[in-house]
């Protein structure tokens, strides 16, 4: 039985609750989540990555702890963490794919939009996965059949709807279909601006929102196959019974890659127009 008696817990007292797998990835999520949290606004070292982009304390912290605590409860597994790489783990065939801190440009400018995320990859695909949001006390979590999000201790299962209108596009490089395709081109579509309204939060916590019912849908370029960035978030989606392929509605992962995830198939066919628009001589 998953329980999760307090919205965050110290890793110490979440390390217990891990019988399931999904109990290890909503636990190593909150255990992330509370050193994010608890570092925000303080000034942290940052160390630089390629492109511009760069990692902070809080990340390091962040990831020591979400990997503490699924060493604990999964030894045998192996782990894939965004700062500290991939551990082998003696060929296990069960790995742990770990984003300490999703919106780490965000957080390090003092914004609240950022989350932890953690996916069990077993197998064909992902199985379990969390997204825990640091600022809000809510963790969205999947045990590959139901998608929920955690509140106060209390579960609700997700339920996507289109109803909002609002999509987030993912403006941050690289942009591998370009000039083909360019996710920032769908803002200054007049077909999208009449019926959608765009956001920009540049984190994959958005991707849990889609699954909540929050966004309309998520768009973005790149090659994501076992993403540690957008692994749990897709798991999400796909549990909630979103519609989720890749930029031209092939299967996700295959030909040009990219992601729609949308709240509901009429919203997903509008935008897969819209990007097979970009393509045409009149654009």
């Amino acid at each position: 039985m998953f329980v999760c008696a307090e919205p965050w817990p110290y890793a110490a007292r979440v390390i217990a609750n891990t019988e399931t797998d999904a109990d290890v990835a909503v636990a190593a999520a909150l255990a992330g989540a509370v050193v994010v949290r608890a570092l925000f606004g303080s000034v942290l070292a940052r160390f630089d990555k390629s492109g511009g982009d760069f990692a902070t304390t809080a990340d390091l912290e962040a990831e020591k702890a979400v990997i503490r605590v699924i060493r604990a409860a999964r030894p045998a597994d192996a782990v894939t963490g965004e700062e500290s790489g991939r551990d082998d783990a003696g060929g296990a065939q069960r790995r742990w794919l770990v984003d300490p801190l999703c919106g780490t440009l965000n957080f390090a400018a003092g914004s609240m939009l950022a989350a932890v995320n953690v996916a069990l990859l077993a197998g064909p695909g992902i199985t379990a996965a969390a997204s825990a949001d640091p600022f809000s006390g809510e963790v969205f979590w999947t045990d590959g059949n139901r998608a929920c999000v955690r509140s106060d201790g209390a579960d609700t299962a997700l339920a996507p709807t289109p109803g909002t209108q609002l999509v987030d596009v993912n403006l941050d490089p690289p942009f591998p279909n370009a000039p083909g395709f360019r996710a920032a081109r769908l803002l200054a579509d007049e077909a999208f601006t009449a019926r959608f309204r765009p956001r920009v939060v540049s984190t994959t916590l958005a991707l849990a929102w889609v699954a909540a019912g929050r966004r309309a849908a998520y768009v973005t370029d790149g090659h994501l196959l076992d993403s540690v960035h957008f692994a749990a978030g897709i798991a999400l989606c796909r549990a909630a019974g979103c519609t989720v392929t890749g930029i031209h509605g092939q299967p996700l992962h295959t030909g040009a890659g990219g992601l729609v995830a949308a709240a509901d198939s009429q919203t997903h066919a509008v935008l897969l127009e819209m990007i097979g628009d970009q393509a045409l001589p009149h654009r």
